[in-house]
């Protein structure tokens, strides 16, 4: 019988007939991404795969080549609902049948509290309305595409320090109207097919232990009837999870839900087998939706695959393109006129790095990139005339720079030759001398999890050799080695980096990595050096800890390496450039080390000498281009100096190709802000009380997260919410609102205005619609709430009416003495703009009489 036929399935049959063991197992995980079988009762295994930016497949190292997309800041950016379904549809659905997979882990919706936050960059945005309504677009077109979606990381995980125990503790105002916002609107108009649980607390209690989260709000006011599935190692018990209705356990890896301990649960009353097959039969619905939405993933060979077709790679483009934000443009510097160029000095750290997104589990094996180096230089390859120079001006990296395309094997392959060597036995630290697999690996960062060779002891060992391309003159040369594990470099048969005897301990390899250990070396011009990385997966000792604790699920290690420079001398260089140059584009920024998972940023700074790098190019050329990456908001102290302001945050495989569109005018920006970017760090809502203070993290801000406490504060910001400049300017007119229409449970009304593009070039506008509430209200509420937008695409000269619709989630607030939501009667404000310090409409409308509802 084919896995497939599991879609006509009838469910309450079969868990009648489960025992009481198939149960248990059904609601954990088989090894690191599967859910467990029943063959007996014709039940299939599905395949979840991460992530949120593309779908990566089984391995972290020598993975599938995918598609990388625009981060989710930047696909919040984009303001375009549309857009982001059929991003959905036509690449994220199609991707996961391409690696067998029947759910991604994706859409995150947190709300970005502060731009600290490691993997802030995984959250669409700031602000709860924007944020639902493009995870609903996302989870829509997935599932459109026979997909499951997996929702996360429900609730408050909104920093990565300390995720395991931090206690978010905060107000239920602030729970209901920002941090479950996002997913209430999700559920409500696109229904994902699983939740996931955060790794944190919420007010006490871990989320996936928690039931009034997960059952009073989730499946009895929002009627959910998925699944709820943990964050990776994100169960902490086995009977409190199983009772507060987390319906499986991932991975299945070193579980909690194991046969001995469940049934020994059951045993002691802790559980009952009505508890355990009321979390499996979830389990088992989400494996039948799986079959219908895309049985060919079910009955396929399971083999990840690669397609890539022209109509992806346009679709790509486009859509990091259209997430790009034009932040200034004085003297319209920009578009550059690409045949009027003589010299293009394209300068910074991230001109020519692999700069695709953040790091952590969003993280993948890319099947192309472009670089903005190489964007900008195909744009200009219509120009046989321009003289394009280059320098990396300041060096910006936080570990060595990967030696991905440096290394070649002995018969000129790029990468190196990996040998996997089996120990004595599983307590022994000595490798046996014969081989039992070898690779070839074209990464330097091998992050192994679990795809170490089956067959292999406990303890292993991993050798690995390669040759460093030869340089074109003598030169110094530094080395740097991180490892999950322990490891020794050794350069041409010599000892250079022990990180092996005695270690640091670091954040790398979510955090059971060490630091990066360095070391120089001399080499010389034309040879080619020999490379040779020994590595164990056991952990070595460090101090104040001694453990040496073996590295199961998450062993790996990092060569990474750069030449040595004199930073004086490298940004002298840049600037000489700059000087005559009839255009400089600056780009700079941060990378996936900076922005990961596992560890907070620790400033709003651009990386080393970057800051002093702009200011004096800019001082050098008035024609200078500043171009940023990241994926969170970054501080810019030149801002006011720098003419053009761009900010391409994390674009994915396009990158370079949608950069250089943008800067030669193929295309018209049209991206918004989707978060504020403050002037500085102490301007930051939750400066003071962003860290976790003995496992406490007090949401003080309270409702004034993002714009809402700029505008409260009255705060001038960098950037604000909503923010993004155009070749063409808009005229914003004739604002009118229907008289709502109120009933027992619902308000309707609408907005409509009209928007003309009254410059020379076709552009593309956002309408923001803000609600203020009521001034007579006997509670404070921020000053602005977006509910309402649209984007549309105008010719030059041409007008569009725009209808925009309000419903009860535009005047409600949340009333925490009656745990209900609250429609006070009362006169409300709309305004409406091109960004959230721009509001040049406004109108008032009345609600005669209130109301409270619950539910969605």
């Amino acid at each position: 019988m084919p896995p497939s036929d599991f879609a006509s399935a009838n469910i309450p049959d079969i868990v009648e007939q489960l025992t009481t063991d198939e149960s248990i197992q059904l609601i954990a995980g088989v090894g690191f991404w599967k859910t467990h079988a029943v063959e007996r009762l014709g039940v299939p295994a599905i395949k979840v795969s991460d992530g949120p930016n593309g779908i990566r497949g089984n391995h972290f190292v020598m993975g599938t080549p995918a598609k990388c997309l625009p981060s989710a800041t930047a696909l919040g950016s984009t303001w375009d609902p549309e857009l982001i379904h059929e991003v959905g549809l036509k690449l994220l659905a199609p991707e996961a049948k391409l690696r067998a997979a029947s759910v991604i882990l994706a859409p995150t919706c947190n709300i970005q509290r502060n731009p600290l936050g490691g993997r802030s960059f995984e959250s669409f945005s700031e602000d709860p309305y924007l944020s639902g309504m493009i995870a609903a677009s996302y989870v829509n077109g997935v599932q459109d595409g026979g997909i499951g979606t997996t929702i996360k990381h429900f609730v408050g995980n909104d920093k990565e320090n300390d995720r395991m125990g931090y206690d978010s503790i905060m107000s239920d105002r602030a729970l209901r109207e920002v941090y479950l916002m996002p997913f209430m609107l999700a559920q409500k108009f696109a229904k994902p097919w699983s939740f996931m649980t955060a790794y944190n607390r919420v007010n006490g209690t871990h989320v996936s232990e928690n039931p009034a989260i997960l059952q009073r709000i989730l499946r009895d006011e929002w009627k959910f009837d998925g699944v709820v599935m943990s964050d990776w190692f994100g169960v902490y018990s086995v009977d409190l999870s199983i009772n507060a209705g987390l319906d499986l356990e991932m991975p299945g890896v070193n579980k909690w839900r194991s046969l001995d301990l469940v049934n020994r649960s059951i045993g002691s009353r802790k559980l009952t087998v009505r508890a355990i097959k009321q979390r499996a039969t979830k389990v088992l619905e989400l494996v039948q939706k799986c079959a219908t939405g895309a049985p060919e993933v079910l009955d396929g060979d399971g083999i990840e695959r690669t397609v890539e077709s022209e109509a992806d790679k346009e679709l790509m483009r486009r859509a990091a393109a259209q997430s790009i934000v034009l932040l200034k443009n004085e003297g319209g510097l920009l578009p550059l006129r690409r045949n009027d160029l003589k010299k293009v000095a394209i300068i910074g750290s991230n001109a020519k790095a692999m700069v695709l997104s953040g790091g952590g589990s969003a993280a993948l094996k890319a099947s192309y990139f472009i670089s903005p180096y190489q964007g900008i230089v195909d744009a200009l390859a219509s120009n046989p005339d321009v003289e394009i120079t280059y320098s990396e001006g300041a060096r910006a990296f936080l570990t060595e720079p990967s030696l991905d395309y440096e290394l070649v094997t002995e018969d000129g392959k790029r990468g190196w030759i990996g040998t996997w060597h089996s120990h004595i036995n599983d307590e022994s630290m000595t490798p046996l001398e014969e081989t039992l697999q070898t690779d070839h690996f074209d990464e330097t960062k091998i992050f192994v999890s679990t795809s170490a060779p089956e067959g292999i002891t406990k303890r292993w060992t991993l050798k690995l050799r390669g040759q460093l391309l030869p340089r074109a003159k003598d030169m110094p040369f530094e080395f740097g080695l991180i490892t999950a594990g322990r490891a020794k470099l050794y350069v041409d048969g010599e000892l250079l980096i022990d990180n092996w005897t005695r270690q640091r301990r670091g954040n790398a390899f979510f955090g059971c990595g060490s630091e990066e250990e360095r070391g120089v070396v001399n080499l010389k011009a034309g040879v080619r050096h020999e490379i040779y990385v020994e590595f164990c997966n056991v952990r070595g000792p460090a101090e104040g800890d001694e453990d040496e604790m073996i590295m199961d699920s998450n062993p790996g290690v990092r060569l990474g390496g750069a030449e040595v420079v004199v930073a004086d001398d490298l940004l002298a260089e840049a600037v000489e450039l700059a000087k005559d140059a009839d255009a400089v584009i600056a780009i700079v920024g941060l990378n996936s080390d900076w922005e990961t998972e596992g560890n907070d940023r620790m400033t709003l700074a651009l990386p080393g000498r970057t800051d002093e790098l702009v200011e004096k190019l800019v001082a050098a050329n008035p024609k200078t281009v500043v171009v940023t990456e990241s994926g969170s908001s970054i501080i810019m102290p030149w801002a006011d100096k720098a003419p053009s302001i761009v900010h391409a945050w994390y674009l994915g495989n396009a990158t370079g190709a949608a950069i250089a569109d943008v800067l030669f005018g193929e295309l018209n920006p049209g991206g918004k802000l989707s978060i504020t970017f403050p002037k500085a760090e102490e301007d930051v809502p939750s400066f003071g009380h962003f860290h976790s203070e003995n496992g406490k993290v007090r949401y003080a801000e309270d409702l004034y997260v993002g714009y809402k406490h700029f505008q409260h504060r009255k705060i001038k910001p960098a950037f604000a919410f909503g923010h993004g400049l155009s070749y063409t300017t808009f005229e914003f007119s004739d604002l009118r609102l229907s008289k709502p229409t109120v009933s027992s449970d619902e308000v309707n009304m609408n907005v409509s205005l009209q928007i003309t593009n009254t410059g020379a070039v076709a552009g593309s506008e956002v309408a923001q619609v803000y609600v203020t509430l009521p001034t007579t209200s006997e509670l404070t509420h921020p000053p602005l709430h977006l509910k309402g937008f649209a984007k549309v695409t105008l010719e030059p000269g041409a007008s569009t009416t725009v209808r925009i619709e309000l419903d009860k989630y535009a005047v409600s607030y949340w009333d925490d003495r009656f745990t209900t939501w609250a429609v006070e009667k009362g006169e409300y404000l709309i305004r409406v703009g091109p960004s959230s310090d721009q509001l040049p409409l406004e109108a008032a409308f009345v609600i005669e009489k209130g109301f409270e509802w619950r539910g969605l």
